[in-house]
């Protein structure tokens, strides 16, 4: 028997919130009710009350609700309920959540989801779920399922999507992932154009007895790894493609983030640095490449990808910026640099082939970098095999210190 939190602001969503509740206790299970509510009366008694997640946070609820500031009360619950769900699951109080919500319900319940580890069950039944999720989801596995109708009542409609959405979540909980071996964990960064690269060096690392998760290289994906690396489940990271950061210096939209870089780092696990795809910024189609940059060197990788090819001065920056990143480091770390294209596309003969570019992210790295930071320069391409093979061996000599 699990049990399941029903989180939600009871002032107006009471009435949805005790169906979800009696559905979910018809399959079985256990409700925790937790009320984040601000500006109305309850209509539904919680377990856990608005004041109890307000205190949480060390605030006074009465002197929030009566200034009547809808603003600020919302932003009060999205900073409590994210502490108060984070301590029931470490507790072990709880095994799922739930929430239904409109835009304030959604911003305050979705905040509370993404403090909880990924695997943890979640599900947010949203009149925002079949837009654009990113901002509530983020790097999480919260499931955003559409309420179709709004949250505003029981009716002939909503009684079924509810009722739904009430066995998603038991269904969730109960869920078991078949038995597998359980090994060491290594996180590696990918793009199209490191995809050799990482492949090659997945296999060696297989072959040593660790489970290999590939990150894309596209934002989320960057964030996502750094996030994985802070829960202290991975083992190593393989960061052989850094391109987000180009992305975040100059404008790119498939940045991570300005902590990109930096889990790995200020945990003390051991990771290899490589200089991936750090020769392109990423746009949409031609026409949202801002006009600033008209005279630039481009590649159209597809009709929906322009890649714009960082230069001399840009590198440099990006080389400070990893030094930087690097620097931060409180366990072993080391830098690999191929010397002859740091993409499919910078080698020799390629569209984005400019050593003096290369030559200026090289110089800045090394030269801004700690002295007890080790530096390899392999004389070849990043998706060479030899390249791989010195990443992958490189990181699993690290982890054996």
């Amino acid at each position: 028997m699990a049990t399941i939190a029903v989180l939600g602001t009871f002032d107006t969503k009471g009435e949805e919130h005790r169906y979800v509740a009696d559905r979910i206790r018809e399959h079985g299970h256990l409700v925790l009710l937790i009320d984040v509510g601000t500006l109305g009366p309850a209509t539904l008694e919680a377990d856990i009350s608005r004041e109890e997640v307000a205190h949480e946070a060390g605030a006074d609820l009465a002197a929030v609700v009566a200034r009547r500031d809808r603003g600020e009360a919302v932003a009060l619950m999205t900073r409590a309920a994210p502490l108060v769900l984070a301590r029931l699951q470490r507790e072990g109080r709880i095994d799922g959540v739930i929430s239904l919500g409109g835009g304030g319900g959604t911003a305050i319940c979705t905040a509370a989801m993404r403090a909880l580890p990924v695997g943890f069950p979640k599900l947010m039944v949203s009149t925002l779920a079949s837009g654009n999720t990113a901002p509530y989801v983020g790097v999480k596995d919260i499931v955003m399922m559409p309420s179709v109708v709004d949250v505003a009542g029981i009716n002939r409609l909503s009684r079924v999507i509810l009722a739904q959405a009430a066995g998603a979540i038991c269904g969730m909980v109960s869920a078991r992932p078949s038995e597998a071996v359980l090994k060491p964990v290594i996180v590696a960064s990918q793009f199209g154009n490191t995809t050799a690269c990482v492949t090659r060096a997945r296999e060696i690392l297989e072959a040593a007895g660790y489970e290999v998760m590939i990150f894309a290289a596209t934002g989320t994906g960057g964030r996502t790894l750094e996030s994985l690396v802070e829960s202290g489940l991975v083992s190593g990271v393989l960061d052989i493609t850094t391109t987000e950061w180009a992305d975040e210096l100059v404008g790119g939209v498939l940045n991570a983030g300005p902590t990109r870089c930096e889990a790995a780092a200020r945990a003390g696990v051991p990771a290899i640095v490589t200089p991936g795809c750090l020769d392109m910024v990423n746009f949409g189609e031609p026409a949202t490449v801002p006009a600033r940059f008209a005279d630039r060197r481009f590649y159209h990788h597809n009709a929906q990808v322009t890649l714009m090819r960082t230069n001399p001065e840009e590198c440099a920056q990006l080389g400070k910026v990893l030094a930087e990143k690097c620097n931060l480091s409180k366990g072993p770390i080391r830098v690999f640099i191929p010397l002859r294209g740091i993409s499919v596309i910078s080698a020799p003969g390629q569209p984005f082939y400019w050593p003096e570019a290369d030559a200026a992210l090289f110089e800045a790295w090394k030269s801004n970098l700690r002295k007890d930071i080790p530096v390899t320069e392999y004389n070849g391409n990043i998706n060479d095999p030899e390249f791989a093979r010195l990443c992958a061996e490189g990181l699993l000599a690290l982890m054996v210190r």
